[in-house]
């Protein structure tokens, strides 16, 4: 007799022969640098004020893409169970709708995730202050209810700001803290740029979703602009993070060397141009990854440009 996975007609029939990459695509990867890039960029911006613990600096990176990676398993869950995603649909990992696996195992997995970056939350409080538990709690009620709970902020105006505000100035503010103990003028400064960088991975997101995600009764930002509203706005978010960090070159707030950052300008032009006459969402997806690249490459060449001006 078949199982009730294999006969429910809301799964294809279990795969398997599936491996470790299943379980990789879960996880976003092309998401997981809005992780990993504030936690080197708050960290980078430490060397200038104390001498750096490495094991805070692995600690909070870990714990940053373990709550990255479960959201990203909450987001395929409830998005699932509110019957968004389908074999067809793009940006997803796809295990649930395209693999077979059971929804519950994606839901326990994002919860283990959560279990951990808790454990490792401990760590660094204990070797920190114990109010970054009530931030890091923090993080990961927004990360859960960014699309959980009966009103889930991806479903509103609201998921760029969020996403941008969590993941990109939070994130650096305490990789920063962690390391020295203050937050500082400069260290919140040089987080706006990257806040705005991380939204407009949302942004694009939704570009992309647009059509869809009307259908299925979001309100996202790009659906209440409209499509070529939201691709100006991009290429605004985008604009702004270049000269905010001019600015803080002009004020004398950090180095000339942080304007490494405009070699990743061209990635910025492409993920614009990329959605430009586009509506179908696997004709988006070059800009998709694009919008996602800049981010990266914005981060990692902002923070070698702290550290050759701090070994400089």
């Amino acid at each position: 007799m078949q199982s009730s996975l294999q006969t429910d007609r809301r799964f294809p029939p279990v795969n398997r022969r599936r491996d470790w990459r299943v379980w990789w695509r879960l996880t976003r990867p092309h998401t997981l640098t809005a992780a990993f890039v504030p936690v080197s960029i708050g960290t980078a911006l430490a060397f200038h004020e104390t001498n750096i613990r490495i094991s805070l600096f692995i600690a909070m990176l870990a714990a940053s893409l373990f709550i990255q990676a479960a959201t990203n398993m909450f987001n395929e869950y409830y998005d699932f169970k509110r019957g968004l995603d389908s074999p067809e649909s793009v940006g997803i990992g796809g295990a649930i709708v395209r693999e077979g696996i059971h929804p519950k195992a994606v839901l326990y997995l994002a919860i283990f995730l959560f279990a951990i970056a808790m454990l490792i939350g401990v760590y660094i409080c204990v070797n920190s202050s114990w109010w970054l538990a009530l931030i890091g709690s923090i993080c990961m009620a927004a990360g859960y209810f960014y699309t959980g709970g009966p009103v889930p902020i991806a479903y509103t105006p609201f998921g760029e700001l969020a996403a941008g505000f969590f993941m990109g100035l939070v994130i650096i503010l305490i990789s920063f803290f962690i390391q020295t103990g203050e937050v500082t003028k400069t260290a919140i400064l040089i987080s706006v740029p990257i806040a705005i960088l991380v939204g407009a991975i949302l942004l694009a997101n939704n570009i992309r979703d647009l059509d869809g995600d009307k259908e299925n009764g979001r309100k996202t930002l790009a659906i209440l602009v409209g499509r070529n509203n939201a691709i100006r706005i991009l290429a605004g978010m985008f604009a702004i993070s270049f000269i905010w960090m001019i600015g803080l070159v002009l004020f004398h707030l950090v180095s000339v060397w942080t304007l490494l950052v405009f070699f990743s300008v061209p990635k910025a032009i492409t993920a614009t141009k990329g959605f430009i006459g586009k509506t179908k969402p696997i004709e988006m997806m070059p800009a998709m990854k694009a919008t996602a690249q800049t981010n990266t490459q914005f981060g990692f060449l902002l923070a070698i440009g702290l550290l050759i001006s701090y070994w400089l």
